[in-house]
């Protein structure tokens, strides 16, 4: 793996145009899984590794050069703590919050990738760097989504000052149950799953609440931690506690959807979208409301999934994931989260993801196309498809 080092933000002078016609460059985390996932996949095609411009570099406005002619694909910036501090400010890894800070810097960061590639002679993107933002903004990509006719969970329209306005709103809209999803938040980092009946509060998250104590000097309010245990909340104060924490940063509140179980456990499926064709399914399942696999989801029986569906039920669940991957028409890759409802009839799209595709050893559904490949095999195939066509 070669990393691009910083230099003043011209193109890079090389010989690439001899020994390699068209280089590749990814933008991430030198050694993260995602990059080395994307390597493999080009060595498997008989490509060299990609160049890597390293995320902190490019947040850290230091010039980088492309190579002529380069692919770049813009990846996700891992956990890279360096990269992180760049981009949500100082303080610990494992804090929740900041989404504001974090995608108002992720966007200048897109930005400088942008020119870049624009100012580098034959380079170009692998994918839309607005869809990019536009997917890690909920409210954004929600609205995008519904007003293509995908179907999604009705969402509350207005900002949510705190917890009081929120449950406001729900009593506004006769909503008992919801989830609250930081509006740029990932991986369900900061999302509660409220359930409101009558005097009694019901909360799960992953958020550990640490409560400031008195004795501790400049602590100001509570702090929040992502933790892999979920938690269940009851204590009112609490869940406010969490909420008013939350609420600053931007939040996107959801109705509940019930959603099917096999097994005893509910579950949705995570579809990866190559090239505007659904090519990856995963289920996700699991005894609470999160399904997320680093929560203590698991990956459920797909085949299973599908008898239950049935061969129309499956072509419908795998159009809408199509239906909404076509809102980013110049991503390569949309990762779908779809959550099958209750009947087993209704469908509706939780989240779209611009790096969804971190789905290790998967390889292709049937009649994909993509069978016997992993999703970032697939992206390179279809990339190389392209190139042939044109």
């Amino acid at each position: 793996m070669t990393v691009l080092g910083t230099a003043p933000e011209r193109p890079a002078s090389t010989d690439d145009r001899r020994t390699r016609a068209a280089p590749f460059v990814v933008v991430g985390t030198p050694g993260d899984r995602r990059v080395t996932l994307f390597g493999d996949a080009l060595r498997a095609h008989g490509l060299p590794e990609p160049l890597v411009v390293p995320w902190r570099d490019v947040l850290a406005g230091a010039g980088f050069g492309i190579p002529e002619r380069a692919r770049v694909r813009v990846d996700s910036p891992g956990e890279d703590p360096v990269a992180d501090g760049l981009l949500r400010g100082p303080g610990a890894p494992t804090r929740v919050g900041g989404g504001a800070s974090w995608h108002a810097a992720f966007v200048r960061g897109l930005e400088r990738v942008r020119r870049a590639v624009a100012r580098t002679p034959g380079a170009r993107l692998l994918g839309d760097v607005d869809e990019i933002a536009v997917m890690f903004d909920k409210r954004r990509s929600h609205a995008r989504l519904l007003a293509a006719g995908v179907p999604v969970p009705p969402a509350l329209p207005e900002p949510i000052a705190g917890y009081s306005h929120l449950r406001d709103l729900m009593a506004r809209s006769g909503w008992g149950r919801v989830f609250v999803k930081p509006a740029h938040g990932s991986s369900a980092s900061g999302i509660v799953a409220l359930q409101v009946r009558a005097a009694r509060i019901h909360a799960i998250s992953s958020v550990e609440l640490v409560r400031p104590r008195p004795e501790a000097a400049g602590r100001v309010g509570p702090e929040l931690h992502n933790s892999l245990r979920v938690r269940a909340y009851t204590d009112e104060a609490d869940v406010a506690m969490i909420i008013d924490t939350l609420a600053p940063d931007g939040l996107h509140v959801e109705r509940w959807f019930p959603k099917a179980s096999v097994d005893g456990r509910v579950f949705d499926l995570r579809v990866v979208v190559v090239g505007g064709r659904p090519t990856h399914a995963v289920v996700r399942a699991s005894r609470g409301p999160m399904t997320n696999l680093h929560l203590g989801g698991t990956r459920g029986d797909l085949d299973q999934v599908r008898a239950r569906l049935g061969a129309a039920g499956w072509e419908r669940a795998m159009r809408t994931c199509a239906r909404a991957a076509a809102c980013f028409p110049g991503s390569v890759m949309v990762g779908v989260d779809l959550m099958v409802g209750i009947g087993w009839r209704r469908f509706a799209v939780a989240e779209v993801n611009a790096f969804g595709d971190l789905l290790p050893r998967l390889t292709g559904l049937p009649g994909s196309g993509a069978a016997g490949l992993d999703c970032h095999a697939a992206q390179v195939a279809h990339i190389l498809a392209l190139r042939s066509a044109a």
